[in-house]
């Protein structure tokens, strides 16, 4: 039975639903099956050994999403070999590659949920009127327990930027 929760976001001041768990700080991260292109996938298991800032966006094509990953990007630089960005929506994976080649955005991973949810579903922010991910950022420490969460609120907002930043930095002193 798949969990869905009503009363937690919105899009443009509409309730929408997201399906899956809330997940928690001290939560065990869920494990992923993620499109890195169309033939490649990615696993948690792949980032083992690395803190990891997933930034989950409803899609690249979007300002609010586009900022979003540009601004991850930039602080990617600065959080060091020990820290792995990942950008995670339901764009296809030719259209997030098309998306960073012509964003010059470079040190962030970008993963597709596009085949079945299987993300959303598991870290809770699949939107069940639209099929795409709501926009969140977990923070998971080299033994994928959560050590950050942010689930928005609206869908159009832009996320706490510090926040998961100092979250990262705290698990890398």
């Amino acid at each position: 039975m798949t969990q869905e929760r009503t009363n937690v976001a919105t899009f443009k001041g509409n309730p929408i639903t997201l399906i899956g768990p809330e997940l928690k700080v001290g939560d065990k991260a869920p494990d992923f099956r993620l499109n890195k292109n169309l033939l490649e996938e990615a696993t948690l298991a792949d980032y083992d050994g690395k803190i990891k800032l997933i930034s989950v966006v409803p899609s690249l094509d979007t300002g609010v999403c586009d900022a979003q990953t540009r601004r991850f990007n930039q602080e990617a630089a600065e959080l060091g070999e020990d820290v792995i960005i990942l950008t995670i929506s339901a764009d296809l994976p030719f259209a997030q590659a098309r998306w960073c080649g012509a964003a010059g955005v470079d040190r962030v991973v970008t993963l597709s949920d596009y085949k079945d949810n299987s993300f959303g579903k598991a870290y809770g922010v699949l939107i069940k009127e639209f099929a795409l991910d709501h926009r969140a950022v977990f923070v998971l420490d080299k033994d994928n327990t959560i050590r950050y969460v942010q689930v928005l609120n609206e869908m159009g907002e832009h996320p706490n930027y510090e926040e998961p930043i100092a979250a990262v930095k705290q698990l890398l002193a």
